[in-house]
């Protein structure tokens, strides 16, 4: 069965954004782009306006994803069209949870109110409730998403969520023929002066090389040829931002959490930052918990 990916849209540029580079995802790998409308009629304004705003919402909805369903038709991509009522938040969670999709793409901002757009304040909600990833895309200048991916990068701290980031990456990178880049980030400790300055003790740069070396390994097991693997010291977001501008990535792919605390590892409680700030898309995962 060929790939299914889901977009939510409510219209707005984040949105549109992600659907354009979920189409060219789709039109390499021949999948289906399943484009999904929530009216949000939640609102306690709207169930004191009655039917009326809810039809005048579904019809909107219905003008977005036909609108949608156009530019997917003239990049040559199958696409599936549905509009349906509720609040955004566990709607778009259950729609993926009911059904078979490799991916949810999504705009990483967007407006709230009245029949304005509600995707962006719903992001964060799916991102760490969603079964399957989320691939997170900005619209703003200097973002200029590209597909086939040339780098892929990776925060990685060895916890959970990030092993499972990695699996996810690696397929990509092996997929695309990408460079793996593998980037542990190790914050400041508190007795320790600027940051940027600091030298790492010598006992904490090798049990970082060792996750930073294992993690490689199981990369190049998935298939991947070519993995680097590089440690800063400094803070989330902005290490991934800056890494991601100097070496040209074209997707980061991260866990939802990760480990806090005295081993000064730091991801997942940033996750949502870097999505904000990131110049490319992010794909994010969480790991099974059961697993």
């Amino acid at each position: 069965m060929p790939p299914r990916f889901l977009v939510p849209t409510d219209g707005s540029d984040p949105a549109t954004a992600a659907l354009e580079h979920t189409l060219d995802i789709a039109r390499e790998r021949d999948a289906t782009v399943h484009l999904l409308h929530v009216a949000d009629t939640n609102q306690p304004s709207l169930t004191r306006l009655g039917t009326d705003v809810v039809d005048v919402l579904e019809e909107e909805g219905e003008t977005i994803v036909s609108e949608a369903a156009a530019l997917a038709e003239e990049r040559g991509v199958s696409v599936v069209t549905d509009v349906v009522q509720g609040d955004p938040r566990p709607t778009i969670v259950d729609y993926v949870s009911a059904d078979a999709f490799e991916f949810i793409a999504m705009g990483a901002h967007g407006r709230r109110g009245l029949g304005e757009y509600v995707l962006g304040s719903v992001t964060d909600h799916v991102v760490n409730r969603s079964p399957v990833p989320v691939m997170t895309v900005r619209a703003a200048d200097g973002v200029t998403p590209t597909y086939p991916y040339t780098d892929v990068l990776v925060p990685t701290d060895g916890s959970n969520h990030a092993t499972a980031a990695l699996k996810l990456a690696a397929a990509a990178a092996e997929r695309t023929g990408a460079t793996l880049h593998l980037l542990s980030i190790v914050d400041e400790l508190p007795e320790v002066g600027d940051a940027e300055s600091a030298q790492l003790s010598e006992q904490l740069e090798e049990n970082v090389q060792t996750v930073l070396d294992e993690a490689a390994a199981t990369a190049t097991q998935a298939g991947v040829d070519d993995v680097t693997t590089t440690i800063v010291t400094g803070t989330m977001p902005q290490e991934v931002t800056r890494y991601a501008d100097e070496e040209g990535i074209d997707l980061v792919v991260m866990g939802t959490h990760g480990h806090t605390g005295l081993d000064r590892h730091l991801l997942g409680s940033f996750t949502e930052r870097v999505i904000r700030t990131s110049p490319v898309p992010v794909l994010t995962t969480r790991a099974d918990e059961q697993a």
